[in-house]
């Protein structure tokens, strides 16, 4: 059994996920990177990172990857739920299949990723659980409404956890990002396209948030927001949640003490956006 420490990360397939595992890597953790797209995840090879299928909405997919750590390294330090996605689209014809698998990703495939790892960490009275939430759980744009309620209810998750957990020597912890340079904004957008019905009477919004979403050229890149996962795993007294940038927290604040003001930005920027088109 090796005495370096060992990280799980969660949708390491693309983004942050794959930045996180080849930093993890990089500074001599044992990393294992989980992902349904194994074929996406083979350059960490290169870097010393045990690449493996996993689908955090299937229990037997859960329960294998986890076994299979357990196995071979007898600890786990830290888990990093990252794995998620953005299922946009008009709330009115977004099917609830689609609503519901979101939540079995976003919220339920943490729990199912949690709940494995706990008695591991409970017996070595040591560990750290990241989850990657979102200033949208916090804050929102039109066509994100499940996306959003996902968020809101990992964020809510994590605080609980952490409360019952902390005592026993483990923390949960909550990284909340902004805008995020990634592949992330065009495939909700493109989910968003999807779910439009035809003759939609949504088709101008979208054109609208489409364009908002454009604004992700000046969001945080993957390898930076990978740092901030880095800390969270290995500051002395970390915190229970983190935001990336000074933005970000203003962003969080003025919603909850302008909400009105936070509605009408945020129309007015759509509105800005459809008209550019």
């Amino acid at each position: 059994m090796s005495e370096k420490k060992v990280v799980i990360i969660t949708g390491a397939s693309s983004g942050m996920g794959f930045a996180a595992a080849k930093l993890f890597a990089q500074n001599g953790w044992i990393v294992y990177a989980g992902a349904r797209r194994v074929e996406r995840m083979k350059e960490l090879e290169q870097f010393g990172v045990y690449i493996c299928p996993l689908d955090v909405t299937s229990e037997l997919s859960v329960q294998s990857f986890i076994e299979k750590v357990q196995t071979e390294q007898m600890r786990i330090d830290v888990l990093v739920n990252n794995a998620g996605y953005g299922e946009y689209g008009p709330v009115e014809e977004i099917p609830l299949e689609n609503a519901k698998y979101q939540f079995d990703v976003n919220l339920f495939g943490v729990a199912r990723m949690t709940n494995a790892v706990l008695p591991t960490m409970k017996k070595q009275k040591s560990g750290r659980i990241i989850h990657i939430s979102s200033i949208g759980a916090d804050v929102y744009t039109p066509l994100g409404a499940w996306y959003h309620a996902t968020k809101a209810a990992l964020s809510m998750y994590s605080n609980v956890l952490d409360t019952e957990i902390t005592p026993l020597g483990i923390r949960s912890i909550a990284i909340q990002p902004g805008v995020t340079q990634s592949e992330w904004s065009e495939i909700a957008m493109k989910n968003a396209e999807k779910n439009l019905k035809e003759n939609s009477s949504y088709q101008d919004l979208v054109i609208g948030v489409k364009g908002l979403m454009s604004t992700v050229e000046t969001g945080a890149t993957s390898e930076k927001l990978a740092q901030l996962f880095y800390k969270a795993a290995t500051t002395s007294k970390p915190k229970s949640r983190y935001f990336y940038s000074f933005s970000d927290r203003i962003m969080v604040a003025i919603e909850r003490i302008f909400p009105r003001l936070y509605r009408f930005s945020l129309e007015k920027i759509i509105q800005r956006a459809k008209k550019s088109k």
